[in-house]
Order: C-alpha cells, then structure tokens, then sequence
C-alpha cells in the first residue's frame, strides 16, 4: 500500500503539468490546422461551420473517451464499432418492432453493448486471450448479431423527440447530443484527475505487474475498462441514430480506427500509461477540423483517407520522439 500512496502522489502532484506537456504538440498542430484553413477557404472560420464540426464529431468524441481508458491501461478495443451497431439495432427492434417505448429500447440498448464489453473483458483476464484477439472476436461477433437482429435490414422512423436531440440547438447554439458528448468528456476528465481509480489507470498501465503488488485489482480494472467502453460506444451509437434517424447493422464500419487515431494524436501513448482526456478532445478536433476542411476544399474521399493516415504516421512519430527525448 505504500507503493499505491507514492505513486498517487506522484500521478496527482505532476498530473496538471504532464498533461499540458503531452497536450501541446497536437494543440499546435489543430491551431496551425485551423490557421491554414481560415486562408484556404472563405467558409471554414464561420460560427455556422463550426456548430456544423462539434455535431459531426459527437460520435467520435464519445466513443474516444472509451478508448482512451482502453489505451491508458495498455489495451485495445477494435470492437467499438460493431458494438455501436449492435446497439442502434437492439435498440431499434425493442422500440420499433417489439412496440416497447424508446426509452426502454435506448436501455436494452446499452445493456447489450455493456454485455460486449463484459465478455471481452473476462475473454482478456480470464482466458489470458490477447485484447487484439479479443476484441477482434468481439468486433466480428457483433456485427454479426447486429445483422442477425433484422436480417441485415435497417429500421426506420423514430419519435420526433428523439430525432430533435440532434437538431434542436438549445439557445440557438449546440444540440443536447453536443451536451451529451461534453458531459461525457467532462466527467471522463474529472474522474482521471481526481478519482483514485482514475490514476489506478495510469498504474495498471506503467506496469500491470507493480500496479498489482501495490494492491490494486488489475483484473477487475481491465474488465471496468472494457466495459466502460462498449457502454459508451452503445452510447455513441444512440447518438447517431438520433442524427440519422434510423439504425443499420452496417454503422460504425472503419469507426474504431478513427477512434484509436483521435486517441493517439491527442498523445495518449499505445503503450499505456500516459495521455488524457484534454489530449484526446484536442485529437477528436484535429480530425473533425481535417475532414471538415478538406470537404470544404472539395479534396476527395479517397484522397481523405491517405492523408489522415499520414497524420496518424506523423503524430505516432512526433510522440516517439518526444518520449525519446524526456
């Protein structure tokens, strides 16, 4: 237990400053990104185009929170999207063809995405299966029940209240589905800085094996973790059918990259154990910013594609190196 109180001494006393450090790279790079695009296009730097980037970034935000405890504790979760499908279907069957109301539906919803996030946990403590493994499964399990649920057909038609969630601007400037998402980074931000088992994410991290002897439950911690992640992936999922209106067992498809890469330029370290959540909303941003930008530059999709890859390349370097450095 000592060892437990020294190292949250040390997580708490250099919390604040190692953040800043690890959070300045990618906020340089969204500032110059922005910069580049007020000059480049007339529309980016409007009030409107930027209401327009925070509701296209809510899914993504959400499901990054999840990842980011999930990379913090040197895991992965390549599952995200599919359990964001599985979600929206489950949901959508309950309120739509079993006639339950919408609210109970959003519930079993996120039942079904916490039961995804269980067993893949219990699959990495339990079974010793490797998280890539693991979520892997999960990731093809999902998705396959996600067809299953509707034989592979979407469901359509929702309350207006619902579809309103992500439409109606409350005071005539963000979405309750926005509020949603900064309530989510928020508490995510809280509970890392000052939770004693938000910095028991750090621990379980650094090392797995010192994190246990100073007396914390590696195990119960990686299953929390994981959890917590498909909860808020089911979450993210709600939050796009409110935007579209209608759930489809192919949602989500390519969303676990953009969610790991949001992670990693926001300087949350692959290898555990360092990053946050201020860097992972700055990350979010960056390729919110990007996308956004890049349309308004009428760049192609395809073209999109490789150069967010090379983002990611670039921002996986510069932090090798930072670490390096230090």
């Amino acid at each position: 237990m000592v060892a437990l109180d020294i190292n949250e001494q040390r997580l708490s006393s250099g919390t604040w400053l190692s953040k800043l450090k690890g959070a300045t790279g990618p906020l340089v790079g969204l500032l110059a990104l922005c910069i580049f695009l007020s000059f480049s296009t007339d529309a980016f730097l409007s009030v409107r185009n930027g209401l327009n980037i925070l509701d296209q970034i809510t899914v993504l935000g959400i499901m990054a929170v999840g990842m980011t405890f999930v990379i913090l504790i040197g895991g992965i979760d390549l599952s995200v999207g599919s359990v964001l499908a599985l979600a929206m279907m489950v949901m959508g069957w309950t309120a739509n063809i079993a006639g339950l109301p919408l609210p109970v539906g959003i519930a079993f919803g996120l039942i079904a995405s916490a039961v995804s996030g269980l067993i893949v946990g219990l699959l990495v403590t339990q079974f010793r299966v490797p998280a890539f493994i693991a979520t892997l499964a999960m990731m093809s399990a999902a998705r396959g029940v996600a067809n299953m649920i509707t034989d592979g057909q979407q469901i359509v038609g929702f309350p207006d209240w619902f579809m309103m969630l992500a439409i109606d601007r409350h005071f005539g400037v963000l979405t309750a589905t926005v509020f949603l998402m900064l309530a989510v980074v928020l508490a995510a931000w809280l509970f890392l800085h000052f939770r004693s088992e938000g910095r028991m994410l750090y621990a379980v991290g650094g090392n797995p094996e010192v994190a246990r002897l100073a007396g914390i439950n590696v195990q119960l911690v990686t299953i929390g973790v994981y959890v917590i992640s498909a909860v808020l992936a089911g979450l993210a999922g709600i939050v796009l059918a409110a935007r579209l209106d209608s759930v489809q067992p192919s949602s989500g498809f390519g969303y676990e990259l953009d969610t790991i890469a949001a992670v990693v330029i926001g300087g949350t370290s692959l290898s555990g154990g360092a990053g946050g959540i201020g860097g992972t909303l700055i990350g979010v941003l960056i390729i919110g910013v990007l996308r956004n930008g890049l349309n308004l530059l009428n760049v192609s999709p395809f073209l999109q594609q490789v150069i967010i890859g090379i983002v990611i390349v670039l921002a996986v370097g510069a932090e090798t190196i930072r670490r390096r450095r230090a």
